[in-house]
């Protein structure tokens, strides 16, 4: 007879936890959050201490009145929310409602969803800790007080539906600011001369480096004419090669962040998607009647690189035997600690290194697998031996004008025997030179001479994005998924070609929010708040007087936008289209998912119709339609026929508006991760050189 209830937030949580607990436990999942403020109203009682004024969320009532009666029926309640804030402050909603003692050892926490993790667990209870629910009802609350106070201010002076927030105005000003940064741009012209020479019959390529020992910046064809005259007739003679054995050490295991970094850099992952598959591997994946339901790794929100004593053996066990004795650690690799971590967990891990992903993928889908994999060889990669390379660098003179040439190759590669990195801006390894020594004269192939000009600053992928809020201490990592949806959805920034761009909208409201409300903006303001945040939780601070600190100044700001601040006219912007319902002129919109066009007859005449990007390309399959850019129900872009559904010609290739020149059928831009882009044929094998 079971006597004893458990109460976690998700049933997939609680199938896994229930298997290992045995029959005196219930376990029962809230489905989330049960208490939260009112949506109707800002819920918070400035007057009175900054007091919530929680409500039970619509449509947990059911929820709660079955965890009410389920409690009225055992001995003993556990709350098992997840190890964090915001679990922490689920399991005080839930003891209040359920009229337990808080005096009691009520709470459970473990970093990982396995049979031993969670027997340790149950036997060391204890207290709610209400700094860390006290961290969390500030942060709330903050967010409350902005978002409430400043959305009703830009409804009436801008457009209804309109939202402020703490974090996500400072990260569409983020976007905005390079944006302007990127039309600012003044490119400049700089030149580089690339000599194509031949040692041992081998060819290799060695840039021009200056005169002498000094390095010189070309900057116009002039000083590349200055060059050519310099080094006329003269042999090209090796001065020195320098070669140097150097070590690599792989990248630490994950953090919640760099894993939101590397799953869109290696598997094109959104940073909601990425996190909604972690949660799966975290609360349990049935892999077979061997284990049953189990959780595959560590706890995905954390900002520490910390792994136990017992990971870390198990991962030396396992590499010693695949791998062999040169591939382990003498002893193990500590990491440098990021000044903002909390430190509270673990990096995310899988929580059994014998459970590799190939043992395991006809029991995930594809994206668990995926990810899973990046995990698993991150972690495993992190607690192996570094990579040892061999460094090659050769000076050659010709006359008084310098050429250099560098290269490397893999001496040992310890940890890349697993996993490599990734990198935003696609660089590759250098390719080692062939035999080459001093006083060496060598054959000239050819000289090339190229013009350059500098780029202005790349805009914000997701990875570059998030990558940025950490170091600048904006949020925290369990945030960023979230902040990044919601500045889509109110279309302040819109996503095109993975890269994020300001929209009218959103330069009008960050400009009104710069004059008004510029505390807001201000990135170590809201760093700062951040960090108050954290005292609280660390019990440092009182989140009342936190919050009363913030309160003061912004109140005044408030009372000041609200009789100052114009009223914004916003024009949609016109299209060459016009209405074939009324005849009058379509307009452009904003809409959840990207822009579409509207009759500007709105309400009268209520017609719409997606936005049509044509290619100049006619259907190979029924010869009469043309093809259309279109998206997905998840905004993937896919190439359609316009006749659609009469013809249903679809590719995820971008079709090239001419013929193959071998058989004449349609050519199409195939995108490969390393190689670039090719322009390939759909019929036969022509293809033409990659252009990366």
């Amino acid at each position: 007879m079971a006597d004893t209830l458990v109460i976690v937030e998700s049933p997939a949580k609680a199938k896994t936890i229930g298997k290992y607990l045995g029959s005196k436990y219930i376990v029962k999942a809230s489905m989330g959050h049960v208490r939260d403020l009112p949506k109707s109203q800002t819920g918070v009682d400035v007057t009175r201490g900054f007091e919530p004024k929680y409500i039970t969320i619509r449509g947990k009532g059911d929820v709660l009145k079955a965890l009410k009666d389920a409690a009225k029926k055992v001995k003993k309640v556990y709350l098992a929310a997840d190890p964090d804030r915001e679990g922490e402050a689920i399991a005080w909603h839930l003891a209040q409602y359920l009229g337990l003692d808080l005096n009691q050892p009520l709470r459970v926490v473990f970093n990982e969803i396995t049979k031993d993790a969670i027997k340790e667990a149950f036997k060391h209870p204890r207290h709610i800790n209400m700094d860390l629910v006290n961290a969390q009802q500030a942060r709330r609350i903050l967010d409350r007080l902005v978002g409430y106070n400043i959305s009703p201010i830009l409804w009436k002076k801008v457009r209804k539906g309109l939202s402020a927030g703490r974090v996500q105005s400072v990260t569409v000003k983020l976007i905005m600011d390079r944006e302007r940064e990127i039309q600012q741009f003044i490119p400049e012209e700089y030149w580089t001369i690339a000599s194509k020479l031949i040692s041992n019959g081998k060819e290799f390529e060695a840039k021009f480096y200056g005169y002498g020992d000094e390095k010189i910046e070309l900057k116009s064809e002039a000083d590349v004419q200055e060059v050519y005259k310099r080094m006329t007739d003269q042999p090209y003679l090796v001065q020195k090669v320098t070669k140097r054995e150097r070590k690599r050490n792989p990248a630490p295991p994950f953090i919640t962040s760099s894993l939101q970094q590397e799953a869109a850099r290696k598997l094109n992952f959104r940073t909601a998607k990425t996190m909604r598959i972690a949660q799966e591997l975290y609360e349990g994946i049935d892999v077979g009647n061997k284990e049953g339901a189990v959780g595959l790794i560590t706890y995905m929100r954390t900002d520490s690189t910390r792994i136990s004593t017992t990971a870390q053996g198990e991962a030396k066990e396992y590499i010693l035997e695949k791998f062999g004795s040169e591939y382990i650690l003498s002893e193990p690799r500590t990491q440098a600690k990021n000044e903002n971590a909390q430190d509270a967990h673990e990096a995310i891990r899988p929580t059994a290194v014998m459970r590799t992903p190939d043992e395991i993928k006809e029991f995930l889908s594809r994206d668990q697998l995926r990810l899973y994999r990046l995990i698993w060889e991150r972690f495993l990669a992190s607690q192996m031996s570094s990579a040892v390379l061999d460094t090659m660098s050769v000076d050659i003179a010709a006359g008084e004008v310098t050429f250099r040439a560098t290269g490397s190759k893999v001496k040992f590669p310890g940890f890349m025997k697993v996993y490599i990195e990734g990198n935003d801006d696609g660089t590759e390894e250098e390719s080692f030179l062939p035999p080459i020594e001093e006083g060496q004269t060598l054959e000239q192939k050819e000289i090339e001479p190229a013009q350059h000009f500098t780029q202005p600053p790349p805009r914000y992928s997701e990875a570059r994005l998030v990558k940025t809020l950490e170091e600048r201490g904006i949020g925290r990592p369990s945030t960023y998924a979230p902040t990044l949806e919601t500045v889509q959805k109110r279309g302040y920034v819109a996503l095109e070609e993975k890269r994020f761009i300001p929209t009218e909208l959103g330069e009008i409201v960050i400009t009104l929010m710069e004059e008004f409300f510029p505390e807001i903006l201000n990135v170590e303001f809201t760093a700062h708040m951040e960090n108050g945040l954290d005292s609280i939780e660390e019990g440092i601070a009182n989140w009342v007087q936190v919050l009363d600190a913030f309160y003061g100044d912004f109140a005044k700001r408030l009372a000041f936008a609200e009789e100052e601040m114009k009223e914004v006219e916003l024009k949609d912007e016109e299209s060459d289209e016009t209405c074939e319902h009324c005849g009058r002129v379509m307009v452009y919109k904003l809409g959840r998912f990207g822009k579409f066009l509207a009759c500007s007859g709105f309400p009268d005449c209520r017609n719409t119709k997606p936005i049509v990007k044509e290619t100049g390309v006619k259907c190979p399959q029924c010869e009469t339609g043309e093809i259309i850019e279109r998206k997905s129900k998840k905004s993937r872009i896919f190439y359609g026929c316009n006749q659609y559904p009469e013809c249903d010609f679809v590719s995820w290739d971008k079709p090239i508006a001419r013929p193959c020149p071998k058989c004449s059928s349609m050519l199409v831009e195939k995108k490969r991760k390393k190689q670039g882009v090719s322009v390939v044929c759909t019929k036969c094998d022509y293809q033409e050189e990659a252009d990366s």
